[in-house]
Protein backbone atom coordinates (compact mmCIF):
# COMPACT_ATOMS: atom_id res chain seq x y z
CA UNK A 1 0.00 0.00 0.00
CA UNK A 2 1.43 3.31 -0.87
CA UNK A 3 0.90 6.14 1.51
CA UNK A 4 0.92 9.66 0.17
CA UNK A 5 0.90 13.29 1.79
CA UNK A 6 -2.04 15.59 1.39
CA UNK A 7 -2.78 17.80 -1.73
CA UNK A 8 -2.95 21.22 -0.93
CA UNK A 9 -6.34 22.53 0.69
CA UNK A 10 -8.06 25.23 1.82
CA UNK A 11 -7.71 26.34 5.45
CA UNK A 12 -10.62 24.11 6.88
CA UNK A 13 -13.63 25.26 8.36
CA UNK A 14 -15.30 24.11 11.62
CA UNK A 15 -18.56 22.04 10.75
CA UNK A 16 -21.20 22.25 13.70
CA UNK A 17 -22.28 18.63 12.61
CA UNK A 18 -18.65 17.48 13.13
CA UNK A 19 -18.37 19.12 16.15
CA UNK A 20 -21.50 17.11 17.54
CA UNK A 21 -19.57 13.95 16.20
CA UNK A 22 -22.53 13.31 13.54
CA UNK A 23 -21.22 12.90 10.04
CA UNK A 24 -23.34 12.87 7.50
CA UNK A 25 -21.75 11.13 4.75
CA UNK A 26 -22.92 11.15 1.00
CA UNK A 27 -21.91 9.32 -2.58
CA UNK A 28 -22.80 9.76 -5.95
CA UNK A 29 -21.45 8.78 -9.32
CA UNK A 30 -21.67 12.39 -10.66
CA UNK A 31 -21.27 10.99 -14.64
CA UNK A 32 -19.05 14.04 -15.40
CA UNK A 33 -19.47 16.81 -11.87
CA UNK A 34 -19.09 19.78 -14.75
CA UNK A 35 -22.49 18.44 -16.54
CA UNK A 36 -24.07 17.62 -12.83
CA UNK A 37 -23.57 21.19 -11.64
CA UNK A 38 -25.06 22.44 -15.28
CA UNK A 39 -28.23 20.18 -13.95
CA UNK A 40 -28.86 21.03 -11.03
CA UNK A 41 -26.00 19.18 -8.48
CA UNK A 42 -25.20 22.81 -6.80
CA UNK A 43 -29.11 22.87 -5.58
CA UNK A 44 -29.41 19.34 -4.55
CA UNK A 45 -25.52 19.69 -2.62
CA UNK A 46 -26.84 23.58 -0.63
CA UNK A 47 -29.85 21.54 1.04
CA UNK A 48 -28.31 18.35 2.59
CA UNK A 49 -25.68 19.51 4.99
CA UNK A 50 -22.91 17.11 3.86
CA UNK A 51 -20.22 16.61 6.16
CA UNK A 52 -18.30 14.23 3.60
CA UNK A 53 -18.97 14.03 -0.11
CA UNK A 54 -17.57 11.28 -1.94
CA UNK A 55 -17.88 11.37 -5.61
CA UNK A 56 -17.30 8.95 -8.62
CA UNK A 57 -16.61 9.55 -12.50
CA UNK A 58 -15.72 12.97 -11.76
CA UNK A 59 -14.53 12.87 -15.01
CA UNK A 60 -12.65 16.72 -14.64
CA UNK A 61 -9.68 18.23 -12.72
CA UNK A 62 -8.92 19.07 -9.98
CA UNK A 63 -8.89 22.69 -10.24
CA UNK A 64 -12.60 22.05 -11.86
CA UNK A 65 -13.97 20.21 -8.60
CA UNK A 66 -12.38 23.20 -6.61
CA UNK A 67 -14.18 26.01 -8.57
CA UNK A 68 -17.57 24.02 -8.64
CA UNK A 69 -17.07 23.32 -5.17
CA UNK A 70 -16.30 26.40 -3.85
CA UNK A 71 -13.80 27.47 -0.93
CA UNK A 72 -15.28 26.00 2.29
CA UNK A 73 -14.73 22.33 0.72
CA UNK A 74 -11.26 20.56 1.05
CA UNK A 75 -10.59 18.39 -1.97
CA UNK A 76 -9.17 14.97 -2.74
CA UNK A 77 -9.14 14.03 -5.96
CA UNK A 78 -7.45 10.94 -7.96
CA UNK A 79 -7.94 11.71 -11.61
CA UNK A 80 -7.90 8.09 -13.80
CA UNK A 81 -4.96 7.61 -15.92
CA UNK A 82 -7.35 8.10 -19.21
CA UNK A 83 -8.18 11.82 -19.13
CA UNK A 84 -11.96 11.81 -19.06
CA UNK A 85 -12.51 8.60 -17.66
CA UNK A 86 -13.71 7.60 -14.38
CA UNK A 87 -12.18 9.68 -11.14
CA UNK A 88 -12.79 9.44 -7.82
CA UNK A 89 -12.88 12.36 -4.90
CA UNK A 90 -13.58 13.43 -1.44
CA UNK A 91 -14.24 16.75 -0.41
CA UNK A 92 -14.79 16.99 3.19
CA UNK A 93 -15.87 20.10 5.48
CA UNK A 94 -12.80 19.40 7.56
CA UNK A 95 -9.25 18.30 6.35
CA UNK A 96 -8.26 14.34 6.34
CA UNK A 97 -5.11 13.37 8.27
CA UNK A 98 -3.80 11.69 5.42
CA UNK A 99 -5.27 9.97 1.98
CA UNK A 100 -3.97 6.92 -0.07
CA UNK A 101 -4.80 6.05 -3.29
CA UNK A 102 -3.26 2.55 -4.74
CA UNK A 103 -5.24 -0.76 -4.36
CA UNK A 104 -3.95 -4.26 -4.83
CA UNK A 105 -0.48 -5.44 -7.01
CA UNK A 106 2.12 -2.61 -8.43
CA UNK A 107 0.78 -3.68 -12.10
CA UNK A 108 -2.56 -3.26 -11.24
CA UNK A 109 -3.92 0.46 -12.67
CA UNK A 110 -6.39 1.74 -10.02
CA UNK A 111 -6.08 5.24 -11.05
CA UNK A 112 -9.22 6.85 -10.51
CA UNK A 113 -11.12 4.21 -8.51
CA UNK A 114 -10.06 3.89 -4.78
CA UNK A 115 -9.18 7.26 -2.89
CA UNK A 116 -8.56 6.90 1.26
CA UNK A 117 -9.00 9.15 3.68
CA UNK A 118 -8.44 9.14 7.74
CA UNK A 119 -10.53 11.84 9.41
CA UNK A 120 -10.16 12.73 13.05
CA UNK A 121 -13.52 13.36 14.56
CA UNK A 122 -13.31 13.53 18.52
CA UNK A 123 -10.87 10.32 19.47
CA UNK A 124 -12.19 8.43 16.76
CA UNK A 125 -9.98 8.06 12.73
CA UNK A 126 -12.84 7.72 10.42
CA UNK A 127 -11.56 6.38 7.53
CA UNK A 128 -13.52 7.01 4.25
CA UNK A 129 -12.78 5.28 0.46
CA UNK A 130 -14.61 6.27 -2.33
CA UNK A 131 -14.61 3.72 -5.00
CA UNK A 132 -15.82 3.09 -8.69
CA UNK A 133 -15.36 -0.60 -9.52
CA UNK A 134 -15.08 -1.21 -12.98
CA UNK A 135 -18.16 -2.12 -15.55
CA UNK A 136 -17.04 -4.60 -16.51
CA UNK A 137 -18.14 -6.83 -19.74
CA UNK A 138 -18.98 -10.20 -20.32
CA UNK A 139 -15.54 -12.55 -22.02
CA UNK A 140 -13.71 -9.48 -22.63
CA UNK A 141 -10.25 -7.64 -20.74
CA UNK A 142 -12.78 -5.06 -19.05
CA UNK A 143 -14.45 -8.06 -17.20
CA UNK A 144 -10.84 -9.09 -16.07
CA UNK A 145 -10.12 -5.94 -14.88
CA UNK A 146 -13.00 -5.99 -12.55
CA UNK A 147 -12.52 -9.38 -11.03
CA UNK A 148 -8.72 -8.35 -10.39
CA UNK A 149 -10.77 -4.73 -8.49
CA UNK A 150 -13.14 -6.82 -6.36
CA UNK A 151 -10.22 -9.45 -5.72
CA UNK A 152 -7.77 -6.69 -4.46
CA UNK A 153 -11.44 -5.09 -2.23
CA UNK A 154 -11.38 -8.93 -0.91
CA UNK A 155 -8.05 -8.03 0.06
CA UNK A 156 -8.01 -5.23 1.25
CA UNK A 157 -11.54 -4.77 3.21
CA UNK A 158 -9.71 -6.84 6.91
CA UNK A 159 -6.86 -4.18 6.40
CA UNK A 160 -9.34 -1.09 6.57
CA UNK A 161 -10.79 -2.69 9.93
CA UNK A 162 -7.56 -3.18 11.29
CA UNK A 163 -6.46 0.01 10.87
CA UNK A 164 -9.84 1.43 12.75
CA UNK A 165 -12.93 -0.04 13.36
CA UNK A 166 -14.32 2.58 11.81
CA UNK A 167 -14.13 2.45 8.25
CA UNK A 168 -16.40 2.86 5.10
CA UNK A 169 -16.43 2.11 1.49
CA UNK A 170 -18.64 3.71 -0.40
CA UNK A 171 -19.25 4.46 -4.20
CA UNK A 172 -20.69 2.51 -7.20
CA UNK A 173 -19.64 -0.92 -6.71
CA UNK A 174 -21.04 -1.64 -9.80
CA UNK A 175 -22.30 -4.77 -8.96
CA UNK A 176 -26.29 -6.05 -7.65
CA UNK A 177 -25.52 -8.05 -4.32
CA UNK A 178 -29.04 -10.08 -4.31
CA UNK A 179 -32.22 -10.72 -6.70
CA UNK A 180 -33.46 -7.54 -4.32
CA UNK A 181 -30.98 -5.61 -5.69
CA UNK A 182 -32.17 -5.19 -9.39
CA UNK A 183 -35.42 -4.76 -10.72
CA UNK A 184 -35.35 -7.16 -13.90
CA UNK A 185 -32.67 -9.38 -12.23
CA UNK A 186 -33.90 -12.77 -14.35
CA UNK A 187 -33.08 -11.22 -17.48
CA UNK A 188 -29.52 -10.01 -16.64
CA UNK A 189 -27.60 -13.24 -14.58
CA UNK A 190 -25.91 -13.45 -17.32
CA UNK A 191 -24.81 -9.40 -18.07
CA UNK A 192 -21.66 -7.73 -15.88
CA UNK A 193 -23.22 -6.91 -13.04
CA UNK A 194 -25.20 -9.32 -11.59
CA UNK A 195 -22.74 -12.36 -13.02
CA UNK A 196 -22.65 -14.98 -10.15
CA UNK A 197 -19.22 -15.10 -9.73
CA UNK A 198 -19.39 -11.34 -9.51
CA UNK A 199 -21.89 -11.04 -6.59
CA UNK A 200 -19.79 -14.37 -4.66
CA UNK A 201 -17.51 -11.39 -3.91
CA UNK A 202 -20.64 -9.49 -2.02
CA UNK A 203 -21.77 -12.74 -0.22
CA UNK A 204 -17.82 -13.12 0.97
CA UNK A 205 -17.62 -8.96 2.08
CA UNK A 206 -20.59 -9.07 3.82
CA UNK A 207 -20.71 -12.57 5.50
CA UNK A 208 -20.43 -12.98 8.94
CA UNK A 209 -16.88 -12.65 9.92
CA UNK A 210 -15.01 -16.17 10.04
CA UNK A 211 -17.78 -17.95 8.97
CA UNK A 212 -17.72 -20.08 5.80
CA UNK A 213 -19.63 -18.77 2.90
CA UNK A 214 -20.97 -19.96 0.01
CA UNK A 215 -21.62 -17.53 -2.97
CA UNK A 216 -24.04 -18.11 -6.28
CA UNK A 217 -20.83 -19.46 -8.05
CA UNK A 218 -21.32 -22.31 -6.02
CA UNK A 219 -17.64 -20.95 -4.57
CA UNK A 220 -16.45 -21.04 -1.26
CA UNK A 221 -14.35 -18.39 1.43
CA UNK A 222 -14.66 -16.65 4.49
CA UNK A 223 -16.88 -13.79 5.25
CA UNK A 224 -15.75 -10.82 6.28
CA UNK A 225 -18.30 -9.28 7.97
CA UNK A 226 -18.83 -5.40 6.44
CA UNK A 227 -22.49 -4.18 6.64
CA UNK A 228 -24.22 -3.14 3.90
CA UNK A 229 -25.99 -0.02 5.39
CA UNK A 230 -28.65 -0.01 3.09
CA UNK A 231 -29.92 -3.17 3.28
CA UNK A 232 -29.88 -3.14 7.10
CA UNK A 233 -31.83 -0.16 6.85
CA UNK A 234 -33.97 -1.28 4.17
CA UNK A 235 -34.91 -4.64 5.21
CA UNK A 236 -35.52 -7.03 3.30
CA UNK A 237 -37.62 -5.02 0.44
CA UNK A 238 -36.58 -4.35 -3.75
CA UNK A 239 -34.41 -1.60 -4.07
CA UNK A 240 -34.17 1.09 -3.04
CA UNK A 241 -32.84 1.87 -6.19
CA UNK A 242 -29.78 4.00 -7.05
CA UNK A 243 -29.05 3.91 -10.91
CA UNK A 244 -31.59 4.10 -13.67
CA UNK A 245 -30.43 4.42 -17.46
CA UNK A 246 -31.17 7.06 -18.95
CA UNK A 247 -33.07 5.14 -21.79
CA UNK A 248 -36.66 4.15 -22.48
CA UNK A 249 -39.43 4.46 -19.28
CA UNK A 250 -36.45 3.06 -16.79
CA UNK A 251 -36.61 5.52 -14.44
CA UNK A 252 -40.36 6.45 -14.55
CA UNK A 253 -41.54 2.31 -13.84
CA UNK A 254 -38.41 2.23 -11.41
CA UNK A 255 -36.66 -0.68 -12.96
CA UNK A 256 -33.43 0.43 -11.68
CA UNK A 257 -30.45 -1.58 -9.78
CA UNK A 258 -28.96 -1.11 -6.18
CA UNK A 259 -25.64 -0.94 -6.76
CA UNK A 260 -24.12 2.27 -5.33
CA UNK A 261 -23.37 1.07 -1.90
CA UNK A 262 -22.42 2.54 2.05
CA UNK A 263 -20.61 -0.86 3.30
CA UNK A 264 -19.25 -0.46 6.55
CA UNK A 265 -17.26 -2.11 9.30
CA UNK A 266 -19.90 -3.45 12.28
CA UNK A 267 -18.69 -0.67 14.73
CA UNK A 268 -19.82 2.10 12.10
CA UNK A 269 -22.46 0.43 11.09
CA UNK A 270 -23.87 0.27 14.43
CA UNK A 271 -23.71 4.17 14.54
CA UNK A 272 -25.78 4.86 11.18
CA UNK A 273 -28.83 6.50 10.95
CA UNK A 274 -31.19 8.15 8.52
CA UNK A 275 -30.18 6.43 5.52
CA UNK A 276 -31.32 8.20 2.07
CA UNK A 277 -31.76 7.00 -1.39
CA UNK A 278 -32.08 11.00 -3.10
CA UNK A 279 -34.04 10.00 -5.51
CA UNK A 280 -34.95 12.75 -8.08
CA UNK A 281 -38.82 13.81 -7.78
CA UNK A 282 -38.81 12.90 -11.89
CA UNK A 283 -37.06 11.70 -14.97
CA UNK A 284 -36.67 15.59 -15.99
CA UNK A 285 -34.80 16.92 -12.84
CA UNK A 286 -32.28 14.41 -13.03
CA UNK A 287 -28.83 15.35 -12.86
CA UNK A 288 -27.24 12.00 -12.98
CA UNK A 289 -27.99 8.33 -13.99
CA UNK A 290 -27.13 8.04 -10.40
CA UNK A 291 -28.72 9.12 -6.99
CA UNK A 292 -26.97 10.23 -3.95
CA UNK A 293 -27.38 7.61 -1.43
CA UNK A 294 -26.66 9.72 2.14
CA UNK A 295 -26.44 8.47 5.29
CA UNK A 296 -25.53 10.28 9.13
CA UNK A 297 -23.27 8.30 11.70
CA UNK A 298 -23.53 9.14 15.06
CA UNK A 299 -19.85 9.05 16.00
Amino acid sequence: MTWVGLFPTVTPLTSPRLEGMSVRIATVNVNGVRAAFRKGMDQWLSNRNVDILALQEVRASTEDLAELLGPEWNILHDAATAKGRAGVALASRSSAEIHRVSLGADDFDTAGRWLEADYKIGDKILTVVSTYVHSGEVDTPKQVEKFKFLEAMQERLPELEAHTPYALVVGDLNVGHTELDIKNWKGNVKRAGFLPEERAYFYRFMGAKGEPVTGPDGSTGTGLGWVDVGRQAAGDVPGPYTWWSWRGQAFDNDAGWRIDYHLATPALASLASNYSVDRADSYDTRWSDHTPVVVDYNL
